[in-house]
């Protein structure tokens, strides 16, 4: 199987081409502003870049569609640059995945649903109620429509290895081990079911193996809130330091809403693949603790 994936020095992308690599498939990941030694040059914003790296060349199986601007309150700042960053990317990707006869999976979000009835399955009514929300909703909703058997996976609350550490496990980790003193203001009545993005390159990986197509949500065992996250994080450093402010989304007064009751059900996924084990945040923080 030949894969392409876009935005692979990022999170979710780089755990793909890593796995993906790793099962023997011939694998091509692309950088846009974050560049590491084993991606390419590639701005799907355009994609007449003289760098760009010549995907219909490589005539790639499948695209991976990875690359996002996933800052939500950014995004309900500045609604154009979300729209070319998550919808308009993804309209230029899925016309060359159309000239490569290539299926395509798109990344997307609990985000979509608006909260109020949560945890989700697949067929749950999605409601998006924030700029960020809309325009993942208007993308994945584009792939299913124009690529035949495109794959969309919705995750959320990634956590786990990539070279930047940006993602929020990450962060507190990196203070806990520099003996940085932390200072969190969460919400504590935002819940979802973070999904450690090594799983979600793994689940991608035998859906495309099996030519698996449509919508699937993908989740780890843990549903929680980000204080109880937080909380689960710090337990594994017992000497760091820290003030922990737990704080209504009301009064966090943050630019754009938020789904509270969000997550998955991943019934669907599980049933198909029962002997698929998922990791949980605390599979992760004990593999990191013993390195």
């Amino acid at each position: 199987m030949k894969i392409f994936i876009s935005g692979a020095s990022g999170l979710v992308g780089s755990n793909c081409l890593k796995h993906f690599t790793e099962m023997g498939c011939e694998v091509v990941g692309s950088y846009f502003s974050f560049q590491t030694d084993d991606t390419v040059f590639y701005d799907t914003l355009n994609p007449e870049h003289p760098y760009n790296f010549n995907i219909e060349e490589f005539a790639p199986d499948v695209i991976v569609h990875c690359g996002a601007l996933t800052h939500v309150d950014h995004c309900e700042t500045h609604p154009e640059e979300s729209y070319d960053k998550t919808v308009q990317s993804t309209i230029n990707l899925v016309a060359v995945a159309k000239a490569c006869n290539s299926r395509m999976v798109y990344i997307s979000t609990d985000y979509v649903f608006d909260g109020a009835t949560g945890p989700y399955s697949e067929d749950a009514p999605v409601n998006p109620i924030s700029v960020y929300a809309r325009h993942k909703l208007e993308a994945e909703q584009l792939v299913l429509r124009e690529i035949k058997d495109a794959l969309v996976l919705r995750v959320t609350n990634v956590y786990g290895d990539e070279l930047r550490g940006k993602n929020f496990v990450a962060r507190i980790m990196d203070q806990c081990r520099n003996k940085q003193k932390l200072t969190l203001k969460l919400p504590y009545d935002q819940y979802a079911s973070p999904a450690n993005a090594w799983d979600i390159a793994r689940a991608m990986y035998v859906l495309l193996r099996d030519a698996k197509s449509g919508i699937y949500h993908i989740g780890s065992t843990d549903y929680l809130n980000r204080v109880e996250l937080a909380l689960r994080v710090l337990s594994y450093f017992p000497d760091a330091e820290y003030d922990l402010v737990p704080m209504s989304t009301a009064d966090m007064k943050q630019p754009a809403p938020r789904p509270l009751l969000g997550g998955f059900v991943k019934m669907k996924f599980s049933n198909e693949y029962p002997e698929f084990l998922f990791g949980n945040v605390d599979s992760y923080m004990r593999s990191k603790t013993l390195e």
